[in-house]
């Protein structure tokens, strides 16, 4: 019976393979060095979007702070999250969101 073979030609134990020993150390790395930084810079970008979105839509949720005119020139670009940010925006909130 003949083992499948991952994409780069290699067996499934091959060193280049997604699950060799090269990989498995390259997922490690990740995690050890940069997985906490790319989840902080994922909220971070979220958290601005949603501030941009409060700010050129806040007549929504009966928050005026921008004329209507530019929220109706931005709105072909923000209609897509709208939803979701309705429901982030009107979610309660508890102390522990603020921990993890």
């Amino acid at each position: 019976m003949a083992t499948p073979q991952d994409p780069t030609g290699g067996g499934p134990a091959s060193p280049r393979g997604p699950r060799g020993l090269m990989g498995k150390l390259r997922e490690i790395t990740y995690g050890m060095a940069s997985h906490d930084m790319t989840r902080h810079a994922l909220r971070t970008r979220a958290s601005m979007e949603h501030l941009f979105i409060l700010v050129t839509m806040g007549d929504m949720l009966g928050v005026p702070i921008l004329p209507p005119y530019y929220s109706l020139r931005l709105m072909p670009y923000v209609v897509p999250q709208i939803t979701t940010w309705k429901r982030r925006m009107l979610r309660e909130r508890d102390v522990t969101d603020a921990m993890f």
